[in-house]
């Protein structure tokens, strides 16, 4: 069954029609009525910092504000840039989240890339891969409630989560490394590129380590989703939007780096043609969910960048009278 997803970063852009505030609110409320209404199967929330649309950087404080609003949507942080964050701490955040949420919430856990995050924060980001490793076991050890040695003293983390043996953590990253770091914790991997040779390194180092329940999941599916009746009008209102959204997060890349939704478009034109980002009646909304198949996500994102808060209303709305009865009859 294909995964129905709403996504929220809750980027501005310096011509939104959303300012924050608005955002913010609108997306709780959003929230509310998907959960309600049976729009989706989960929120994805995302982390960047000192970004100037002012993207999310406290995933976990919005997470509980959607956990606080939500009764049956799961909650992911995807990803969460672990190096970032003082591990004990984030454990703590996460154990409680768990507990509120009822055991609804799951994080990607990912390295990092931006320059100026690593700097702001006084890391060095040539050590983002040793420390995503080491703040991933120590918060695995922090979730059993026992006490143990970190850097040369004791620590304890309380209460312990819900979920046992500990919340989900998915591995992100789309590399060699990332994929067999994954591998070594024991733990599911989720890149942000479709490429098969992520699997294979995956599974080639779980089969070293003897990890013998290995599960990797590649995306499948654009990053943008918007259900209309007209396509076409809706696109002239989105289309800013759109290519702001792709042209900022292109350029956040470092050289090599790429993730499914990375655009090599040149215009708003060549992005539409794309795929990427797809405005599409009813009818073909359900096309492309039959298309993607049980593996794939139709990725609802409706204040991409700011904009218009109606449009995503809309978009909502159209989708659950005209396309949720069509893919959970």
């Amino acid at each position: 069954m294909t995964t129905i997803a709403l996504r929220y970063d809750l980027r501005a852009a310096p011509f939104a029609a959303t300012k924050h505030p608005e955002q913010y609110t609108t997306c709780l409320d959003q929230v509310a009525w998907a959960d309600e209404n049976g729009v989706g199967d989960v929120v994805v929330l995302s982390e960047h910092h000192a970004m100037e649309d002012g993207f999310i950087p406290a995933p976990f404080t919005m997470a509980a504000a959607v956990a606080a609003r939500t009764k049956r949507l799961m909650i992911s942080i995807a990803a969460a840039l672990i190096p970032l964050h003082d591990p004990l701490r984030l454990a703590e955040q996460i154990a409680v989240l768990d507990l509120l949420s009822g055991g609804r919430v799951n994080f990607v856990a990912g390295a990092g890339y931006a320059a100026h995050e690593f700097e702001m924060a006084g890391i060095e980001k040539k050590q983002r891969g040793k420390l995503l490793e080491e703040h991933v076991e120590v918060m695995l050890k922090a979730w059993t409630g026992e006490p143990f040695e970190w850097r040369g003293r004791s620590v304890q983390v309380t209460p312990v989560p819900k979920t046992k043996p500990h919340p989900l953590i998915l591995m992100g990253g789309s590399s060699e490394a990332a994929a067999r770091r994954a591998a070594r914790l024991g733990l599911p991997f989720f890149p942000a590129l479709g490429d098969q040779r992520l699997v294979e390194w995956y599974q080639d180092e779980a089969e070293k380590v003897r990890f013998e329940q290995p599960f990797a999941l590649l995306p499948h599916g654009p990053g943008f989703v918007h259900v209309t009746e007209d396509p076409d009008a809706a696109w002239e209102r989105i289309a800013d939007y759109a290519w702001y959204d792709a042209d900022t997060y292109r350029s956040w890349q470092a050289p090599g780096q790429s993730s499914e939704v990375t655009t090599h478009a040149a215009n708003p034109e060549e992005l539409r043609k794309e795929g990427i980002y797809r405005v599409v009646t009813p009818d073909e909304c359900v096309a492309l969910a039959q298309e993607l198949g049980p593996m794939g996500t139709i990725v609802l994102h409706p204040l991409m960048g700011g904009m218009p808060a109606d449009l995503g209303w809309s978009s909502l709305r159209l989708f659950k009278e005209k396309v949720l009865s069509r893919l959970r009859p």
